[in-house]
């Protein structure tokens, strides 16, 4: 009998990339995310993507392309306010009916109403679940567990932090597994009579570089793709 290969499924992980502190909590949760799925859910990180040039056009180009190119996506919605370029992220796949979940770890309300605490503009999309987490509190519980066992490992090797915070992150990524779970198995919502010309004014709507043949070609290969994975 022949075994059953797992599926892998890609995700587009959008968020700030500014700061040290963005770029390992991104690489942290993606790592986590991966472990916690069994390798079932792979982050394409765009830190990670070398851009064509130096311009800020062919970054954002870039971003785009491996966003429309994804199975699903990830936006990290933290902060006071939301980073405008996720946001822009978010409405892309949306655009192009991808399977998304939009994470906050920030304990700060930053919307309109307690029930999502980002801009109400930003909530019920559909194929969309919300994954908040008050990281901040979590990480207090973690010390507090750690500080009640005076034997344990990481006190002797002094990485206090560094544990609490892998604990919380780990928490944070079973979440985000579940959310994606969930979120893999919902019917589209882009009709069928509609996917084509979806994807084709998708090409154009950016201004990406390039020939509209070329292009209208290459985004019809994302649509294929994602109708042979039974994501549209």
């Amino acid at each position: 009998m022949k075994k059953k290969t797992k599926r892998t499924y890609t995700v587009y992980f959008g968020g700030e990339l500014f700061s040290l502190k963005h770029l390992i909590g991104n690489a942290w949760l993606a790592e986590a995310i991966y472990e916690k799925s069994h390798g079932k859910y792979r982050c394409l990180l765009p830190q990670d993507l070398i851009p064509p040039g130096r311009t800020g056009r062919s970054i954002r180009d870039q971003d785009i392309r491996a966003l429309i190119a994804c199975d699903l996506a990830l936006f990290n919605y933290d902060g006071p306010d939301l980073d405008s370029g996720t946001v822009v992220e978010f409405m892309f796949a949306k655009f192009a009916d991808i399977p998304s979940v939009l994470l906050r770890s920030d304990v700060r309300n930053a919307g309109d109403y307690r029930e999502e605490p980002w801009n109400l503009m930003s909530s019920y999309f559909p194929r969309t679940a919300t994954v908040l987490v008050p990281s901040l509190f979590d990480y207090r519980t973690a010390m507090k567990r750690r500080r009640r066992q005076p034997d344990d490992v990481t006190r002797l090797a002094g990485q206090h932090s560094s544990a609490d915070a892998q604990h919380v992150c780990e928490q944070v990524a079973a979440q985000c597994v579940r959310a994606l779970d969930r979120m893999l198995v919902t019917e589209p919502a882009m009709p069928k009579y509609l996917r084509e010309e979806a994807y084709h004014w998708l090409s154009l709507l950016p201004g990406l570089r390039g020939k509209e043949k070329a292009l209208r070609r290459e985004f019809e290969h994302y649509l294929e793709r994602k109708v042979e994975r039974d994501l549209l």
